[in-house]
């Protein structure tokens, strides 16, 4: 597409074009110092470029393309929305803006000024209106995963057509009973908004499509094992930002081209940096575009992220759906439990996250763990002091840092995180 047609579909859409302009501006910007500045990087990475250069030109595209060929957008923060049950409705779903402080005077206007920037964020883009995935989605669906979140969403839902899935605290039979009948509540807000019904075919088939996505994440992440690390943590977590946006089946096969090219260099014992370096696990909260602080950060200190214990990461890719089920209702039963298996921070109590991550550092020959907390956001800030004792009692070295969306703090967190790095050189 041209610049002249990109703005034209922008205006379409109601962005607030020099704003919008602006954004686009800092975070090429952005995204020209922290990734294409990199040595050695995979020649796959052409994919994860070109994907970012047309966030909200081609694939808005696509889905305005989709949209007109009478196909339903839904947008999500969370996943805990599951992907199975939009794709069997014959709609899209896409992942909502969220990773950059944007609009935040405005976004303070229906959220406390003690919000993480997370939520902030959702709602700046939002009420500054600089999101085309927002403003592309016939429905948006929230989860109450935190406070912060269920009560932005009440809000929230004054801007767009909101629904609200009741996400369990706990994890027990009556626990999973409640989330599958949200599931139920769910699939049942799709039909009437698609006019697809959804039937045990179609959903056999998208839980296909959604497993193969995760199996080719998973095959990611087991590569990152290897010394020298075959790619980047920044590349990594570019690929698994990417997931929630992309079309999946495209996505499926570009990162198993990728994983086909990290198989041959760890074959001639290649990597992104000398054998030796230390290795990093990155922990703690999702970190959504262009969210990209920390890892450079760390990446820049003399380390190499190997994995991201995250929903945005690990957490979302871990276990797969079961596909033997033959019968809707079955189905239902295999999405309820694959998804309680997620271990977030929402849930009380939750030691599996604890084992893990413990497992996580031994499978991806970790020296250290560093866990992310976003400011504000009470879950995890609560549980980076278990992971603190777990990792000391597992002889994990580890680190907790708390950080927030801006800059300001960069030079702090980059002399902390170069005196742990030199720890474990």
């Amino acid at each position: 597409m041209t610049d002249a047609a990109h703005a034209a579909m922008w205006e379409r859409l109601d962005l607030d074009i020099e704003a919008h302009d602006a954004l686009l501006a800092v975070l090429g910007k952005f995204y020209g110092d922290i990734y294409l500045s990199q040595q050695g990087r995979l020649k796959g990475a052409e994919y994860l470029d070109f994907v970012l250069s047309e966030v909200h030109g081609l694939r808005i595209k696509e889905i305005q393309d989709a949209k007109a060929a009478g196909k339903k957008v839904v947008g999500t923060f969370c996943v805990f929305v599951p992907e199975e049950l939009t794709l069997a409705a014959g709609a899209l779903q896409v992942g909502l803006c969220a990773g950059a402080k944007a609009g935040t005077e405005k976004a303070e206007t229906l959220v406390p000024r003690g919000t993480c920037d997370l939520i902030k964020s959702f709602v700046g883009f939002k009420l500054a209106r600089l999101c085309p995935y927002t403003e592309s989605c016939d429905l948006v669906v929230g989860e109450t995963t935190c406070d912060g979140k269920k009560k932005a969403y009440e809000a929230f839902g004054e801007h767009v057509n909101m629904h609200v899935m009741e996400v369990p605290q706990c994890k027990g039979p009556c626990d999973v009973d409640l989330f599958r009948a949200e599931l139920v509540r769910y699939k049942d807000a799709l039909e009437a908004l698609t006019g697809n019904t959804i039937t045990a075919a179609s959903l056999a088939a998208a839980t296909r499509r959604v497993n193969a996505k995760r199996q080719a994440l998973q095959r990611l992440a087991k590569l990152r094992a290897a010394d020298p690390a075959p790619i980047s943590g920044r590349d990594a977590l570019l690929v698994n930002q990417i997931s929630f946006y992309d079309d999946p089946d495209r996505f499926t096969a570009k990162v198993n081209e990728l994983c086909d090219e990290m198989e041959a260099r760890i074959a001639k014992g290649e990597g992104v940096a000398p054998k030796g370096t230390p290795r990093l696990l990155l922990a703690g909260c999702p970190m959504a575009v262009p969210n990209w602080k920390l890892p450079y950060l760390i990446e820049s200190s003399g380390a190499v992220i190997v994995g991201e214990e995250s929903c945005i990461g690990e957490r979302n890719t871990r276990d797969l759906t079961d596909e033997t089920p033959a019968d809707l209702e079955a189905m239902l039963d295999a999405l309820a439990a694959r998804y309680m298996k997620i271990d977030c921070a929402c849930f009380t109590p939750n030691d599996e996250r604890l084992a893990h991550i413990a497992a996580m550092a031994r499978e991806l020959k970790a020296d250290g763990v560093v866990h992310y907390g976003l400011l504000f956001c009470q879950p995890y800030a609560n549980e980076a002091m278990k992971v603190g004792k777990a990792m000391e009692a597992a002889g994990v070295p580890y680190l907790a840092i708390e950080t927030d969306y801006g800059m300001e703090d960069a030079g702090q967190l980059k002399t902390r995180v170069e005196a742990f790095v030199e720890t474990l050189s």
